[in-house]
């Protein structure tokens, strides 16, 4: 018999073992009905020029992955892709990527924000052993205008440096 203490983490580990991860998914083998039965609903369905199918799984702690599956024709896996990485971030440039470029390269943002210029997308990331955000803003005209890396600075990081700068956060200034 299980205890009843166990039981809910027994619950838990029954269901997380019934989501595979996007390494259970073998370009030209696995097929659009095992991939679904393995990761599940994606998080976002949408096609290329092409007309392939594009799934994405949005996944990972605070949902700092985003895999990406390209189908092909014949509803088998063309290819698998991390987008949240240094690299795709590296290809949004300023004043010459689009929003539908953008949204191509990293999949659907976490977040959107209204400015009076414009808008601005992040997504939640994980660099190095730090969470944080990449942000990229929009002109009206749908142009990125700017693109940054912000990394979260845990308030255990802030303590340390607050004792050793000898002192109160709020006193940036000098000493009186």
């Amino acid at each position: 018999m299980i205890p009843s203490r166990s039981f809910p983490a027994l619950l838990l580990l029954g269901a997380l073992a019934g989501c595979a991860g996007p390494g259970s998914v073998v370009p030209q083998q696995t097929t659009i009905a095992e991939v679904r039965a393995r990761m599940g609903t994606p998080t976002d369905i949408r096609f290329d020029r092409n007309g392939e199918e594009l799934w994405e799984y949005a996944r990972g702690p605070a949902g700092t992955e985003t895999y990406l599956i390209r189908f092909d024709k014949d509803g088998r896996v063309r290819s698998i892709t991390q987008l949240l990485t240094q690299e795709q971030f590296a290809r949004i440039v300023p004043n010459k990527t689009t929003k539908a470029q953008a949204r191509e390269l990293l999949g659907r943002p976490s977040d959107q924000s209204f400015l009076r210029t414009g808008t601005a997308w992040s997504w939640r990331v994980l660099v190095g052993p730090q969470l944080g955000y990449f942000v990229v803003r929009f002109n009206r005209a749908d142009i990125v205008e700017e693109a940054m890396l912000l990394i979260d600075i845990s308030p255990d990081d802030r303590d340390r440096r607050d004792r050793r700068d000898g002192g109160d956060r709020g006193d940036r200034g000098g000493r009186n």
